[in-house]
């Protein structure tokens, strides 16, 4: 059968539980390939050197960000941000919408490796790609005219953050401010593509790491105390979303 998720801007068939890629989907593919791998091999250890360290409390340790910069840190940014931008790209087309998308995938693979290491989001990345993604989207409503899908992403990112900040407050060791920023951002980008996409996306990938912190407790890779990176799994789940809906 034929089904639109949230109008002409994203089509997808689906045939039994096979999910077919969107039209123009090798191209996408491609350019998602191509310009998200070199990119986040590029800017990744560039950001790294430039981010400002935050302000710990007494006890508290953590890598420098200067020292991720690293040959190894290029290599994983521009992979995750190359399979990231394949698969994108491959469930998109050549949609409005892909550039904003190849954009956060870029900006998630450096966010994604640096949280990974550091158990830190940087607002130094995540506040300009507010930005960045915003202009994005916008551009994407000019082209296409789906102006419903752009109101329904701001208000997607303002739920997103709104609810993310309540977990943060009532329960700040179970998520970060940084996890509170993340979902804003996310919520804008997976609100575009509609309200399945955007539950399925930004809280799945919360839960999923919520299960994976559970189980590092319980076989005592982990302690209570430490927390575990949500991040890596917000933006795994951002991604599941694009590709399961």
């Amino acid at each position: 059968g034929r089904r639109e998720d949230s109008g002409p801007a994203v089509v997808r068939h689906r045939l039994g539980s096979w999910i077919v890629p969107a039209d123009n989907a090798l191209l996408a593919a491609g350019a998602g390939v191509v310009f998200c791998g070199p990119a986040a091999y590029l800017i990744g250890p560039w950001l790294m050197r430039r981010i400002p360290e935050p302000s710990l409390e007494e006890g508290e340790t953590k890598i420098p960000y200067a020292d991720l910069a690293t040959p190894r840190a290029a290599y994983w940014c521009g992979l995750l941000a190359a399979v990231s931008g394949g698969l994108l790209g491959w469930m998109l087309g050549t949609t409005a919408v892909l550039v904003a998308w190849l954009l956060l995938a870029v900006a998630g693979a450096v966010l994604g490796y640096v949280d990974a290491r550091t158990r830190y989001l940087p607002s130094a990345i995540i506040w300009p790609s507010y930005l960045v993604i915003g202009l994005a989207l916008l551009g994407a409503a000019v082209v296409s005219g789906e102006w419903g899908s752009l109101r329904r992403a701001v208000l997607a990112g303002v739920i997103g953050f709104a609810v993310f900040y309540v977990l943060w407050f009532v329960f700040p060791r179970g998520a970060g401010f940084g996890d509170v920023r993340l979902s804003g951002l996310l919520g804008l980008a997976l609100g575009w593509l509609g309200w399945g996409e955007f539950v399925s996306g930004l809280y799945g990938g919360f839960f999923l790491g919520a299960i994976v912190g559970i189980a590092l407790i319980a076989t005592k890779v982990m302690t209570r105390k430490q927390m575990v990176p949500f991040g890596p799994f917000m933006l795994i789940g951002a991604l599941a979303g694009v590709v399961l809906g």
